[in-house]
């Protein structure tokens, strides 16, 4: 969530309380006072708010340098890791629905900067300075699989991620957690280091100290869920507050210091929340009270009365097993679906004003119903009454997101009896893992490819498998689009990390990155299909690390388009060449016996003269903050009887904004 201008005011107003700490040394103090010393300390780390300083590579619009950043998280693992500090990550699973129109917000104004970013593409033929910057799409889908694969251990939330982390960590000891989230303040949890001031070779950063601020503010820990509420977060909004706290200036101002004083110290916080007392709050205004405060008590303390503890939902229970239920979380997509019932994508790299491709949400549409079909009509034979739907909240050019999109699944066509999800997921034998196959493969229309499956490499099944969807489902596809995808999926497994990095555009198409960015959704999609179907291939094949670069992609489609001869396309490798060959006969005949025939439509980028761009981001910002418009920001205390309401204003300041953030744009 995020309190809104409380990190600001601590560093501006509260410097005592941001404490410069050695990571080294605090694992070393925690080991030397464990209970079991030959247990490494942990570090909880907040995923989703490590991705804009993870990915540092040079290309961020061609769809993403994945070799380089697998690298680069490598080489951030092993400097904790060697240190002795054990590592344990959370991404978000879901995004709760109090927290949906905030989620929309975030998304449009990432929609803004992104038709800035192709403007800018279209004008210059080169990629904007870090001004403009935006995660390449899928980034947070699969960085987690980039991090189990170096052995860390890794969460995707069931519920608030803030909540998650926050929790494990007070549980488990955890010497802190490395975040950039206020809520880590309000949280009485582990330490909150800050990812944003983390210097990785000296392993240094900033800890925010909530003792040492509410010593400042004059507040109890306690107190602090109640601040954060009235100042505004992700489900108590700040103009709801507004009265609130116009009514906190009126009292503060007609109430002397001996008697504020008293107040603070004999304040009891609960008594806010005892029937008498909310009767002097508006009734909405004291719900929405109730239910922000008690979003911040962890397992384990004690909870304001009235506070309610919902379970975890089971949305479609009654269309799957208990077993499916208990071993759904593991599986990507597969959880949201069955458990919440709601899907969503953020935003992508799409030309608003490009009309010739389809968004990528409503090119993965079908394939969609198809994994929903699977998992929810499999074994049913159509004798389902009442077939479930989807919401769907997909970012995409023209859809408001007023509302998600009701999505209902269609059945999965099998050349055999329809078997059950259990038999999918559980049984084994050579006859299910073919089934399996053969469900993964139909989601893409493409079950015809199962005699490959052995014969090339899994991660270029994939590549072929996801191409193929492509040209059947976006008509102005070329066969130059094509040449562009495969040839760079063949030569991609000769290619270092190094060579990668090195690779030089004469300029930037802006069709090149909206190609690049639909494969990357691509890959996100055949995950969740064969998350769905069993998992027949090997999760790894998936990875965009194996199957996919955009430097790499961008460069083979300036020369597909050009008209480059297949052997300069492929490298003049031979093998590669046959490869390449191969793979583009086995498309172009299953796309010709459903009736799609691929034209060659070159489409050259013009050449523009390259103007020089203002300085990038990081050369105008040495710190971690940025300019900032000037606000009044107010901490308050609040104190209820049975005979009045009383506020008490301890402290305010004119320094800074409310939501201030490393200004990084997620489209992840």
């Amino acid at each position: 969530m995020g309190v809104k201008g409380l990190q600001y005011f601590m560093d501006r107003c509260c410097p005592e309380a941001c404490v410069t700490v050695n990571l080294r040394e605090m694992a070393r103090q925690q080991q030397a006072s464990a209970t079991a010393p030959h247990t490494n300390p942990t570090l909880v780390v907040d995923g989703m708010a490590c991705l804009c300083y993870w990915y540092s590579c040079k290309d961020w619009a061609c769809g993403g340098q994945w070799r380089e950043y697998l690298d680069i998280l490598k080489r951030w693992v092993e400097a904790f890791t060697s240190a002795g500090i054990r590592l344990v990550f959370f991404f978000d699973g879901v995004v709760e629905e109090q927290k949906r129109q905030e989620w929309v917000k975030r998304r449009r104004r990432v929609n803004g900067k992104i038709s800035k970013i192709f403007c800018h593409i279209k004008e210059h033929g080169d990629q904007p300075g870090r001004e403009l910057f935006c995660l390449p799409s899928g980034l947070a889908t699969f960085t987690p699989f980039a991090l189990r694969s170096l052995g860390q251990e890794v969460f995707c939330s069931v519920r608030e991620a803030d909540y998650e982390i926050a929790s494990y960590a007070r549980q488990h000891g955890s010497m802190g957690i490395l975040g950039e989230d206020s809520d880590f303040i309000i949280y009485d949890s582990a330490p909150y280091l800050s990812v944003a001031k983390l210097r990785i070779n000296s392993l240094t950063t900033v800890m925010y100290d909530r003792q040492r601020l509410c010593l400042t503010i004059g507040l109890a820990v306690t107190q602090l869920p109640l601040l954060a509420c009235l100042l505004g977060n992700d489900v108590v909004s700040e103009e709801k507050m507004r009265d609130v706290r116009n009514n906190a200036m009126a009292a503060y101002r007609c109430i002397s210091a001996a008697v504020l004083n008293r107040i603070n110290r004999t304040l009891d916080f609960s008594v806010l929340f005892t029937t008498k007392s909310k009767l002097y709050l508006l009734l909405a205004t004291f719900k929405l009270l109730k239910k922000g405060v008690c979003l911040y008590t962890l397992p384990g303390q004690k909870r304001p009365e009235l506070c309610e503890i919902s379970s975890l939902p089971s949305a479609f229970e009654k269309y799957v097993s208990p077993e499916i239920l208990k071993v759904c979380y593991k599986g990507f997509m597969v959880y949201t679906v069955l458990c919440v019932g709601v899907t969503e994508c953020s935003n992508t790299l799409e030309d608003e004003e490009d009309t010739e491709l389809v968004p990528q949400a409503l090119v993965y549409k079908p394939c969609r119903q198809l994994i929903y079909g699977l998992l929810l009509l499999l074994g049913h034979n159509g004798r389902i009454v009442d077939p479930p739907a989807i919401r769907e909240w997909f970012v995409f050019p023209g859809n408001p997101l007023k509302e998600p999109d009701i999505v209902h699944p269609l059945p999965v066509s099998l050349p055999c009896d329809q078997p059950s999800l259990d038999l999918l997921w559980f049984s084994t034998g050579p006859d299910v893992a073919a089934l399996r196959l053969t469900a993964f493969l139909t989601i893409f229309g493409c079950p015809e490819f199962s005699e490959l499956h052995g014969v090339i490499e899994d991660s270029l099944l994939a590549a072929l498998c996801l191409v193929t969807y492509l040209v059947l489902q976006v008509q102005t596809l070329s066969l130059e689009d094509v040449d562009s995808y495969l040839s760079q999926a063949v030569c991609l497994r000769l290619k270092s990390s190094q060579e990668l990095q090195q690779i030089e555009l004469p300029l930037f198409s802006s069709r090149a990155v909206q190609l690049g960015s639909l494969y990357v959704r691509g890959l996100s999609h055949l995950l969740g299909a064969n998350c769905a179907s069993g998992c027949p291939l090997p999760s790894a094949a998936l990875m965009p690390w194996h199957s996919f670069d955009g430097r790499l992609f961008h460069s083979k489609y300036l020369l597909a388009h050009s008209g480059t001869e297949k052997t300069e396309l492929l490298d003049h490798e031979s093998s590669s060449l046959s490869l390449f060959l191969q793979l583009r006969e086995k498309l172009t005949e299953t796309c010709n016996k459903k009736g799609r025939v691929l034209q060659s439509r070159p489409n050259a980028p013009q050449s523009r003269p390259k103007t020089t761009t203002q300085t990038g981001y990081r050369h105008r910002h040495s710190g971690e903050t940025h300019t900032l418009d000037t606000c009044f920001y107010l901490i308050i205390s609040v104190h209820v009887n049975p005979g009045s309401l009383k506020v008490s204003i301890n402290s305010f300041s004119s320094l800074g904004p409310f939501g201030t953030k490393f200004p990084c744009k997620h489209v992840a």
